[in-house]
């Protein structure tokens, strides 16, 4: 798993730990889980909207943002990057054993 996830996990657990008023991060935990899950769903469209007729910078852009908003919905449900690492295996394993 990516170094650089697991350091932007480690600082959307503090912001949400240690809010401060200038965080970005912070004001979305203040928001709650369905500002969350917009933001998730406009990052989305996004995405959608950038593979279809933006450059490859621009798509890499709208990807890490939803990546990141990602990663804060899962932080305020209590799901880790290593909870998400343990079903992906687990799904490789048993299309390994169909196969």
């Amino acid at each position: 798993m990516s170094d650089m996830l697991h350091e932007l996990e480690a600082i959307i657990y503090d912001r949400k730990h240690n809010p401060s008023s200038s965080s970005y991060t912070a004001s979305l935990f203040e928001a709650g889980v369905n500002r969350m899950a917009q933001k998730v769903g406009e990052e989305a469209t996004e995405v959608i909207v950038a593979a279809l007729g933006q450059g490859r910078s621009e798509q890499i852009g709208e990807l890490s943002d939803l990546f990141f908003h990602t990663m804060v919905l899962m932080a305020q449900l209590g799901i880790t990057l290593n909870d998400v690492n343990t079903e992906l295996a687990r799904r490789h394993s048993q299309r390994k054993s169909t196969s």
